[in-house]
């Protein structure tokens, strides 16, 4: 179960067998699948589509094989180069370009990579519009182009650049405020192009940069999912070199954590929290996370007097109901900010702004700001899956098991209790389950998982 083939795109481990891995094949068959897709959306002379990639070992390799079939299809391409998902999600309408693809396996390790598809308005592709891109692959009738008809590639290098400025230009960064307060900020870019985009938005914030793994070679020098197991390097540097914080993206900059200046995790769940009290503060509203998000959220909400909802899993259930219900900020507690004043996607950049700017209004440190907010703690633990096991079967027999409990099945299986919660689901990314659990101590939500995995374990035999 290598190559996952799903609505929000493929992704698989590089090398292997064609149709189990991520082969040149595969990357040749999907890409042209979306470019089919895309032409078959409106009839027009010209088509363009954006495409980058993060740090990868093998992005060059994928970026040139995703290019390349869709010149062969008659599409233009714009090649962005080392980029980030937001980066290319916010140049797919400043190109007026038709879709987009985005070469990263986010918080995968580096023997993987994916193709992350885009719609002209540079969101993610519904659940429907997937599985149309789907079928176009398994039934191979692609026609391409003949020879006087073929695409071309454009390279622009600037939008990392134009992302920024794009930032600054929001009317929620104060950027005098973050420049009066003079900070220092340690940054670990995991060897990707987080390490190209964040201190570059530090610098032109006044703020001073302090770069930890931020050479884009794609070597990840840790496990790149920002976990605080991961992050031992991160408290070291913080505390080294007395810096006000520090923050950790992963390798396609769309999830961001922050650390106190202490070295200890502000918790990924609270990026959200945080910056959605700066939002409401200013701008009062709805907000919207996933379901496997901290209630932490809905609490800041109700303070501001907003209403808060939670969606499936998926960044393209957030953006739905976020849409739907107006909501002002959203995101996934994974650290991912959408912000719709600038755009439908999560973005890391956005996200370091408004925490710069809620830091430097408030003129506290980051330690006693994490204070001001309800604790609630997380235990995200997976189970890997083999083929013999039945996830469906599983998911059912538990719901049956707490048939008296406030359920919710929207996506996998959700079970709110009176003082914690757990949600148990399939990944849409990876061959696991997933079992988040929150209580009022760490102790609690581990043991609650541990208890689950047990169940889960025990009727899977």
């Amino acid at each position: 179960m290598t190559l996952i083939k799903s609505i929000s795109g493929i992704r698989g481990t590089i090398g292997g067998q064609v149709g189990e891995n991520l082969t040149p094949i595969d990357a040749v068959k999907f890409a042209a699948a979306y470019g089919t897709w895309l032409k078959q959306q409106r009839d027009k002379e010209n088509y363009k589509v954006v495409v980058g990639r993060d740090a990868r070992i093998s992005g060059e390799m994928i970026q040139n094989l995703v290019m390349n079939t869709l010149v062969g299809l008659g599409i233009h391409v714009v090649d962005v180069g080392l980029s980030t998902t937001p980066t290319v999600e916010i140049a797919v309408p400043m190109e007026h370009a038709d879709g987009g693809i985005i070469l990263t396996a986010s918080h995968n390790p580096k023997q993987w990579n994916a193709l992350k598809l885009l719609n002209a308005k540079g969101e993610f592709l519904n659940g429907e519009e997937g599985e149309k891109i789907l079928k176009i692959a398994e039934a191979d009738t692609m026609q391409f182009a003949e020879v006087d008809h073929l695409g071309k590639i454009t390279k622009n290098q600037a939008y990392i650049d134009l992302h920024i400025d794009a930032v600054l230009a929001l009317d929620l960064v104060n950027v005098k405020a973050i420049k009066d307060a003079k900070l220092k900020v340690v940054v670990d870019g995991v060897n990707s192009t987080g390490g190209i985009a964040i201190p570059e938005l530090l610098e032109r914030l006044g703020v001073h940069p302090v770069k930890l793994y931020c050479e884009p070679n794609g070597h990840f020098p840790h496990n790149p999912e920002p976990l605080k197991e991961h992050l031992t390097d991160l408290s070291e540097m913080v505390v080294k070199e007395r810096a006000d914080f520090g923050l950790v993206v992963d390798p396609d900059v769309d999830r961001l954590a922050f650390m106190d200046e202490n070295g200890e995790m502000f918790g990924e769940e609270y990026t959200l929290v945080a910056c959605a009290d700066y939002v409401l503060s200013k701008t009062p509203g709805n907000t919207v996370s996933n379901m496997s998000s901290s209630r932490a959220l809905r609490d800041v909400t109700e303070k501001h007097g907003g209403t808060y909802e939670a969606s499936a899993v998926g960044e393209v259930n957030v953006v739905a109901l976020m849409k739907k219900n107006n909501a002002v900020i959203g995101g996934e507690g994974n650290g991912g900010i959408i912000y719709p004043a600038s755009h439908y996607g999560r973005d890391s950049l956005v996200g370091v702004a408004l925490f710069l700017s809620l830091v430097a209004e408030k003129d506290m440190q980051v330690s006693a700001l994490r204070k001001t907010y309800t604790s609630y703690f997380m235990s995200k633990k997976k189970i890997q899956l083999t083929p013999q096991i039945d996830v469906d079967a599983i998911l059912n027999t538990m719901e049956a098991r707490y048939a008296n409990e406030n359920i919710t099945t929207v996506d996998g299986v959700k079970i709110d209790f009176a003082e914690n919660w757990v949600h148990l689901r399939k990944s849409n990314t990876e061959p696991i389950i997933r079992i988040y659990t929150e209580a009022k101590s760490q102790e609690i939500a581990d043991a609650l998982a541990d208890r689950f995995i047990g169940e889960i374990e025990a009727v899977s035999k």
